[in-house]
């Protein structure tokens, strides 16, 4: 039985009145009328009473009302189910992160998007946090988790996640640093930052912050010990007692050696900054893109 002869039924056994039935399916009485003919000839029994004045349903045609509404909707559930499987998306979506940030920040922001998307292949690269806008901008990457820079380029989107705190850290071990950031605390003197080993980020936001931070404390030039590529490194760096570092506070939180620095008291403000997925703004259109910033807004 085709779909549309039993949809008309349904309509019939409701509104009992074939002209109304006639003009919602667009078409004429007589139709609609040759159509229950040849339904009830199917059935082999009468489904209607029609006279000039009324319509009533027969036993069989209340039985028949009950199979065509169901079949109706075993119809309409199996187009869905089509439907459902044409929208599911399908390829492949590569990141761009910190070690950390695939600790702390990608694993909530991925979950739902898997849920939804499960046959959606993630790639994940990890790197210098710093390094995370120019993946994107050179298009290596479809998105990357990455501090607000400065200022932002025109073809970038950045959707902002969280404020970061930075701190400057140092060692627990005994050692050089160590010694010398107790001897000018129990002189009750200022820190004579000039003369501490300082490691620090090769580039990026955090390294930004620092020369913002030591400027503002008029003692020369910085003792910088060594320049490294990541704040993970920067923190074991700091633990093994080669100086002092300034690295967001998650990244420490997050490090196998948490337990070997400290952080450094009353050092003056440090400006936080904003963490953020980013994306070329003309891949944000891209179904993979599209989705996956659905699934996190």
């Amino acid at each position: 039985m085709e779909q549309k002869t039993l949809s008309m039924f349904v309509h019939l056994s409701q509104t009992l009145h074939f002209g109304k039935t006639a003009l919602a399916f667009h078409v004429s009485p007589s139709t609609l009328s040759r159509v229950i003919q040849r339904l009830e000839q199917e059935v082999n029994s009468d489904l209607l009473h029609r006279d000039n004045r009324s319509v009533e349903l027969t036993d069989a045609g209340r039985k028949f009302k009950l199979y065509a509404e169901q079949q109706l909707e075993q119809w309409q559930f199996f187009k869905n189910s089509l439907d459902e499987k044409k929208e599911l998306l399908t390829g492949k979506l590569h990141i761009y992160c910190s070690v950390t940030a695939a600790y702390s920040h990608l694993p909530p922001l991925l979950e739902r998007f898997r849920s939804q998307h499960p046959l959606v292949e993630i790639m994940l690269t990890t790197g210098d946090a710093a390094d995370g806008l120019e993946f994107v901008q050179n298009k290596s990457v479809d998105f990357a988790i990455a501090a607000y820079p400065e200022h932002l380029p025109r073809s970038v989107y950045f959707h902002h996640l969280a404020t970061i705190p930075l701190a400057v850290i140092a060692p627990t071990m005994q050692c050089r640093v160590l010694q010398l950031l107790q001897i000018d605390q129990q002189k009750n003197k200022t820190i004579p930052w000039s003369e501490v080993p300082i490691i620090l980020p090769e580039h990026g936001t955090a390294r930004k912050r620092f020369e913002y931070w030591y400027r503002k404390k008029q003692q020369g030039k910085a003792n910088i010990y060594a320049t490294v590529s990541g704040h993970e490194a920067l923190v074991s760096m700091v633990a093994l007692g080669c100086g002092v570092g300034l690295v967001p506070q998650v990244v420490v939180e997050n490090s196998p050696v948490k337990d070997r620095v400290q952080y450094l008291a009353d050092v003056g403000e440090i400006e936080p900054f904003d963490i953020g997925v980013c994306c070329l703004n003309q891949s944000k259109s891209q179904p993979l893109i599209k989705a996956f910033f659905a699934s996190i807004s």
